[in-house]
């Protein structure tokens, strides 16, 4: 497996522009990164699939899913002294929102920088501080001084996309990783990786991918690229919030730098537990550390894709990431190895007769 491959793949998708759909950027690197490991299609969502080039027919047909959005932000009003209001896209807390700079993609496709406000400390009756501001309340600030200037100057309009500013940072000392949207582009970049290490294995599956759009708002990619797969069995990767930082050290159930972690439930789905046990017995056996979690909220599109068709065997295959769905996360290198590792594992052993036992 290619290190400083892979690493470039993260950083290039963790800096590029997302937001639930507006994935275009994204969508575009994961073709780029792709290309010549099968055939790539669209839908009219911006949904992206690939095909592994060399498929046999009347094989089961295992889809592998992440998605490709990210949480953000889109413009809902400019005010008259030209700052801006706005609405979430996708489940943010408005506590970690303000003192962070963004950026806005314009009317002609540049980036605008800016800065999501609250009002300042000095402005704040008693009251006020002793609570977190709404997101009704703070607003995008890019330096402008009326809404004229904003839609003549800047560009900017009502339903601009807006992102986190970040920059991806990998630190080999300690083997971490921090920047924007590793929930998901982890699990986009895993599954390019895994095409790459199966590209000339002979599988007894036919391997497709699906890189869904707008799973922050709802599961909705999935919910149609489960209908255009159609798959027999599908493996979900997914930036899961780390724990490890919160609770009893008993509690810890996805910790960075102790392996992938495979949740039996969540608020969507009981995971198969037949494919559960699969994939937690090929992890021991080839020595991959795992985690096994139990959450009791959240979700992921296997929440979906396993009540398509007539039942689909799903499981999650989850990168520890810590303070997902805010500006910063930090996730270990190892634990994305690991998974790509565990997954190419399940995928070399999956066949028709073991699909039956699930």
């Amino acid at each position: 497996m290619n290190k400083e491959t892979n690493l470039s793949l993260i950083k290039e998708l963790s800096e590029s522009f997302g937001p639930s759909g507006f994935e275009d950027e994204a969508v575009n690197i994961i073709r780029r990164h792709g290309e010549g490991l099968g055939d790539f299609s669209e839908d009219a969502m911006r949904n992206l699939y690939l095909y592994r080039a060399g498929n046999k027919p009347n094989l089961p047909v295992l889809l592998l899913d992440a998605h490709s959005d990210e949480v953000g932000f889109l413009i809902r009003a400019v005010k008259p002294n030209g700052t801006l209001e706005f609405v979430t896209l996708g489940g943010w807390i408005a506590a970690n929102v303000p003192a962070h700079r963004v950026l806005i993609r314009n009317k002609d496709g540049k980036w605008i920088p800016g800065i999501a406000a609250g009002k300042q400390p000095h402005y704040l009756s008693e009251a006020e501080r002793k609570q977190a501001p709404e997101i009704s309340e703070m607003v995008i600030d890019v330096g402008a001084c009326s809404d004229k200037e904003v839609s003549e100057d800047y560009r900017i309009a009502i339903g601009s996309p807006v992102v986190p500013d970040v920059s991806f940072e990998y630190n080999p000392e300690h083997d971490i990783m921090t920047g924007k949207a590793f929930d998901n582009r982890l699990g986009c970049a895993a599954i390019i990786s895994l095409f790459r290490e199966l590209e000339k294995e002979q599988l007894d599956v036919q391997l497709a991918a699906a890189f869904a759009a707008q799973e922050e708002l709802g599961l909705r990619g999935a919910t149609v690229t489960a209908q255009a797969v159609k798959p027999d069995m599908a493996i979900s990767f997914e930036g899961s919030p780390a724990d490890d930082t919160l609770g009893q050290s008993q509690a810890v159930q996805t910790a960075i730098k102790k392996g992938p972690m495979l949740r039996h439930f969540d608020s969507r789905m009981i995971t198969n537990p037949r494919f559960q046990r699969f994939a937690l017995d090929l992890a021991e056996k080839n020595h991959i550390p795992v985690q096994e979690a139990v959450r009791t909220g959240g979700a992921t599109n296997a929440g979906v894709i396993h009540l398509s068709g007539k039942a689909v065997p799903s499981i999650v295959i989850g990168f520890p990431a810590r303070y997902i769905h805010t500006h910063y996360s930090i996730a270990s290198y190892c634990d994305f190895e690991n998974s790509v590792r565990l997954g190419c594992e399940i995928v070399k052993s999956l066949n028709e007769k073991v699909l039956s036992g699930f």
